[in-house]
């Protein structure tokens, strides 16, 4: 298969990098859900009791959870590993 100007193997590491990635926010995620706070890191507002019990390891406050968000959709419009995937959009 021709890969361009990649070495041999470029483009499985490409792969390759993506999901340790993936594996790595996975962990991060579970390290988070052991670690549950009473009070918003962000803001400092109490979290309400309802929103820890069915949301275990939560971090933010509604409002600040709703920055967050828009803050990563933004972030992930662009695909900084120039994947193949950006390739065929």
């Amino acid at each position: 298969m021709a890969n361009g100007f990649t070495r041999d193997g470029g483009v499985q590491d490409q792969i390759d990098a993506t999901v340790i990635d993936a594996i790595n926010r996975a962990r991060a995620l579970i390290k988070q859900e052991h670690n549950q706070s009473e009070y918003c890191l962000e803001c400092g507002e109490l979290i309400p009791a309802a929103r820890r019990k069915i949301i275990p390891g939560v971090e933010l406050c509604v409002e600040c959870q709703a920055k967050e968000d828009s803050t990563n959709k933004m972030r992930s419009a662009f695909n900084r590993r120039a994947s193949k995937d950006s390739q065929l959009r």
